[in-house]
């Protein structure tokens, strides 16, 4: 079997001797408390409702950048502005190193940060694989986007009417070239579920012209494509918004201050889950180049724009990469990106996915779908099958999409170890398959046992805790039981007023169940050890 691999743009490091790539941290914003005071001036009702709902806060990252200060920037001589990050206060720009250098002297100028890192005294630089798109298209057999489904069992889900129905999913990509005319988008046009589209690279809305790649019209299909008796996606009733952030003809690191302003303009729109099927590790400047040390969560600028992602109630589902034994690429390095590597349609491991090192701070890949033969829909409206993780974590971050329907009340991070905990081999996991293969729907059952709770009027705090957890007790005795997510008994405390905690230190960390009893009356909470 033939692999293409797109390298898609070399050029010799003598190339980039004129110009660097750099981070400009601004010092302030304007109108800070104004902003926040009247957050639909600067979100989306939606993404209110969101943090609202989760009690996430809405804080001076939400608050854009100043303009001004961005056209003084863009006055200076040799400066030019490519992308701008409100959640970092920072304005990506390129030109000459004495021209950036001179930028410091700006009063609105807190520091710069060179993408070349011996330029720096410290520096955390970003990098990208050009073998982000490893795939082959090859003769699709009628009914194989079955397996892919049924792996994960997303299938049941979609039969109990969760198909994604109030979830919204950004995609993060090249080009969709023909979704807007293909039949294979046709279901997902008339529902109006294309909520918004926008290219970062060329500043423009035309993300489905048939000269852009169409490695982002690929991945889409797989949760969101539809041919009546022939392929479903595995989120075929969720919103999209389709964001370019790619640049294929080159490879410079503002294509990681795309992504980061890409996901910034998610997060004010309300969009709930965030598919990346990209991976950075190297760019064509060597310069630029991380180690395999770099690759640890909180370096890259892509990856701190993922946690920072996180933090602000997005679920972020990311290709593991398609480097194998070389690793793990970012922004999969982040701990609060669920990172999906790729097996084959029996389960096993496949050759080219990205393997995880103990530079990564917590188990990398997480977890792991089908992405050798994955079953899509090409722009040219052929059914197909692909090779990458490009293709594993949309179809899991569908089927993700669909178990966050059938469970509202669940934060990012609760649903992120639900999908964790239900994999194959959560006991035991590697850095090959991760925790394995999910299994969504045993996963919403245990959602379901967690919130199974009546009216007992007690309290649980903190939650998330990493040792101690105090119960308000209103009178007499508690029975404490902890369960792990999926029903394995871990402990059984007594508490009362007197005596109103218990220490779960020694817990992994992850998901539990917490069911207080008192007399016949039984009250159970999810808890969150960190």
């Amino acid at each position: 079997m033939k692999f293409l691999v797109l390298i898609l743009f070399v050029c010799p490091s003598f190339l980039f001797s004129q110009n660097e790539d750099a981070w400009v941290y601004l010092t302030d914003k304007e109108d800070v408390e104004a902003s926040i005071a009247n957050p639909i001036s600067i979100l989306t009702q939606k993404a209110i409702d969101r943090k609202q709902n989760f009690n996430i806060p809405i804080d001076v990252r939400d608050v854009p950048v100043n303009e001004y200060y961005i056209s003084q920037l863009k006055s200076q001589s040799g400066i030019t502005v490519l992308a701008k990050s409100k959640w970092f206060n920072a304005v990506h720009v390129r030109g000459s190193e004495t021209d950036i250098n001179a930028l410091s002297a700006l009063s609105f100028v807190e520091r710069v940060d060179f993408a070349n890192n011996s330029l720096n005294t410290t520096k955390a630089k970003l990098v990208k694989n050009t073998n982000k798109f490893q795939e082959e298209l090859v003769t699709f057999n009628y009914g194989n986007a079955t397996n892919q489904t049924e792996m994960i069992n997303v299938n049941n889900l979609h039969l109990n009417d969760y198909t994604g129905v109030g979830i919204t999913i950004a995609v993060l990509d090249a080009g969709f070239p023909n979704v807007n005319t293909i039949d294979g988008f046709e279901r997902l046009r008339n529902a109006g579920n294309i909520k918004g589209v926008y290219d970062f690279v060329n500043r423009d809305l035309d993300v489905y012209n048939t000269s852009q790649h169409n490695h982002g019209t690929l991945v889409l299909s797989t949760m969101a494509g539809y041919i009546e008796n022939e392929f479903v996606g595995t989120a075929p009733d969720a919103s999209y918004y389709l964001f370019i952030t790619e640049d294929v003809s080159s490879e410079t690191p503002v294509e990681e201050s795309y992504w980061v302003e890409a996901a910034e303009r998610a997060d004010s729109l309300g969009v709930d889950i965030i598919n990346t099927s990209l991976g950075y590790k190297a760019f064509d400047n060597a310069n630029y180049t991380y180690s395999d040390a770099e690759m640890n969560g909180s370096t890259a600028f892509i990856s701190r724009g993922a946690n920072t992602a996180f933090e602000k109630g997005l679920l972020l589902v990311t290709s593991a990469g398609n480097e194998g034994e070389d690793g793990i690429t970012a922004p999969g390095d982040s701990p609060n990106t669920l990172t999906v590597g790729a097996v084959d349609a029996s389960g096993n491991s496949a050759w080219f996915s990205s393997v995880g090192s103990n530079f990564q701070p917590t188990q990398k890949p997480d977890v792991v779908a089908q992405g050798q033969s994955s079953a899509l829909i090409t722009e040219n409206n052929v059914i197909a099958t692909a090779n990458g993780t490009s293709f594993s974590s949309p179809i899991l971050a569908g089927g993700i999409a669909c178990l966050w329907q059938a469970l509202p009340n669940f934060s990012n991070a609760e649903i992120m170890q639900l999908v964790r905990e239900s994999a194959s081999q959560y006991a035991s996991p590697d850095n090959y398959l991760g925790y394995g293969i999910p299994n969504l729907f045993a996963a919403f059952n245990a959602g379901l046992l967690v919130e199974s709770q009546n009216n007992l009027q007690i309290e649980l705090y903190p939650n998330p805790s990493s040792g101690k957890v105090f119960f308000k007790v209103p009178n007499g005795d508690l029975q404490i039981t902890v369960f792990s997510v999926l029903g394995k008994f871990v402990g059984e405390y007594t508490v009362s007023a007197e005596a109103p905690e218990i220490d779960l230190s020694t817990l992994q960390s992850g998901l539990y169940l917490v069911k207080v009893s008192q007399n016949e009356t039984v009250k159970t909470f999810k808890f969150l050890k960190q």
